[in-house]
């Protein structure tokens, strides 16, 4: 019944030539300036792309007048279209005529891409029929992307079939720094056949699953609401963003050229593709160019076959991943492939993790320089219960800076029965040794110049190292007004302390002054 209401507008519009609008003319409409200029900046990226410098057809073969404009009536479209064997509905129109034109150009980016559409159609026809899909779908990747795999439109879609980033990552695309799977031929594809599905599924046309790939399913909706309620496409135009609304249109348009580009003069330049291809598997990280140079492959050619990986480098390490090779060139890979893994990896690859340790010195962000060892020897000294690093400092006349440091600890703590090492002057050795062998009440008795902290004042002539027990409310400035002539900064550079130890000081601990 629709094929005959449709035969109806054909047999009116072939003896009535001004009734040549399908749809209501408001909807017809210049073809917008944006689309337009981004196809043909796709169209461009295509003719300085790889396939048309290396392509190996003879230039002759196309020496046609490409300036000839072959004039069509609408009753002629209106018929073609009618004749074309879609499930997808065809519609006419001003709008549907300029797109059509616009892809009728005969021009070289068309005949580039009827040639690479040679090569990408079947995978794309392979896959619609997986889902039961429309195999006139395939044509959407020309309004996409002009069959450029490494396609990059202003607002960041990437890829044969424009997925941005989020929604490549929904469909399952692997997007990271080595791999962009919206580049990857088969697998966005696939990606894109289960987008439409799943829009066929919401919306059950195919039309507006169409115009809901371009601006999503949420424009899409908001278009219906504010028609009243509509489902067909022309009667939610009005509402739909700008750019979708011409998205039928050049959908339309590119279908239609690439059914009917004989009847337009175009011939299609075969491009210089490999169309019998097969995969093998990579399992360690390799370059390209470790691949092309080995087997002799055109690199260009063999990172146009693999546009998914971003830095040519296939992060096999990681997982498995496919590699697209000459179908002359699989054997060759598998019977060498340990040969090509290694073939300059440490040219083109950086398979070295570099191990950094940080510095045994804990010290080193103070800028701590702990006393010389020279002319002096070290001996070990086992902790016992209730020491501090106070007490053995003062045992050996040290700094508990310099116990800290040689012994690589930042913390205060002490553990029993650990042994500590000690540089004491060699001249003093074997008086220090005897040290260790002391309880503690002996080491107190017989410290070195050490003299328990009078309950007077000390006088300023007595020059005498003093050993004072840290009590509660203390803290270097209360302690040296206890001492004529000593103040906190000479506590402190005595003791080597830094900010860090001042605020830590407890009750309990051991500090050393000397008096003037």
């Amino acid at each position: 019944m629709k094929k005959i209401v449709l035969l109806q507008v054909i047999l009116s519009s072939l003896f009535f030539p001004l009734a040549v609008d399908a749809q209501p003319k408001k909807h017809a409409e210049n073809l917008p300036q944006d689309a337009m200029d981004q196809q043909t900046e796709y169209l461009d990226q295509l003719i300085n792309s790889w396939y048309v410098r290396k392509r190996s057809v003879s230039q002759k073969e196309y020496d046609i007048d490409t300036a000839k404009t072959i004039e069509i009536s609408d009753s002629v479209y209106l018929k073609r279209l009618f004749t074309m064997p879609t499930v997808v509905p065809m519609s006419f129109n001003k709008t549907v005529k300029q797109w059509i034109q616009f892809y009728t150009k005969n021009t070289k980016s068309r005949q580039y891409i009827l040639g690479l559409s040679e090569y990408y159609m079947p995978f794309f026809e392979k896959i619609l029929d997986k889902y039961n899909l429309p195999l006139e779908l395939k044509y959407m990747s020309i309004i996409e992307s002009a069959l450029n795999p490494r396609a990059r439109s202003r607002s960041g879609a990437v890829g044969l079939w424009q997925f941005m980033y989020g929604t490549g990552k929904m469909y399952g695309l692997e997007i990271n720094s080595y791999v962009d799977e919206r580049m990857d031929v088969l697998k966005s594809a696939d990606a894109a056949a289960r987008y439409m599905r799943d829009m066929y599924n919401i919306f059950g046309d195919w039309n507006l699953s169409i115009a809901a790939y371009n601006s999503g399913a949420g424009n899409v909706k908001k278009a219906i609401i504010r028609s009243g309620g509509k489902t067909n496409f022309w009667e939610i135009y009005p509402y739909l963003p700008r750019e979708t609304r011409g998205y039928i249109p050049a959908y339309i348009g590119a279908l239609y050229s690439m059914k009917y580009y004989q009847e337009h003069n175009i011939i299609p330049r075969h491009v210089d593709m490999q169309i019998v291809t097969d995969t093998v598997m990579i399992n360690k990280k390799l370059h390209l160019k470790q691949v092309a140079e080995y087997l002799k492959i055109d690199y260009e050619k063999l990172t146009n076959l693999n546009p998914q990986y971003k830095r040519e480098i296939i992060p096999g390490h990681y997982k498995s991943y496919p590699l697209r090779l000459p179908i002359e060139n699989v054997k060759d890979f598998l019977d060498h492939e340990k040969e090509i893994y290694a073939y300059k990896d440490s040219i083109y690859l950086n398979t070295k993790v570099d191990i950094k340790r940080p510095s045994k010195n804990l010290y080193a962000r103070s800028h701590y320089t702990p006393s010389g060892t020279r002319g002096r020897k070290k001996l070990y000294y086992t902790i016992k219960s209730g020491d501090t690093y106070s007490d053995i400092a003062g045992w050996y006349d040290v700094s508990t800076r310099d116990l800290q440091s040689w012994n690589n600890v930042s913390s205060r703590r002490l553990r029993v029965g650990k042994k500590i090492a000690v540089w004491v002057p060699k001249s003093k050795y074997s008086k220090y040794l005897k040290v260790n062998q002391m309880s503690s009440a002996q080491k107190r008795k017989t410290s070195t110049n050490i003299k328990k902290a009078p309950q007077r004042k000390a006088t300023a002539s007595s020059g005498k190292y003093i050993r004072y027990k840290i009590k509660n409310g203390d803290n270097l400035w209360n302690i040296a007004k206890k001492y004529e002539g000593v103040s906190a900064q000479d506590i402190k550079k005595i003791n080597r302390f830094s900010d860090a130890d001042i605020r830590n000081l407890k009750v309990g601990q051991i500090i050393i002054i000397k008096s003037k």
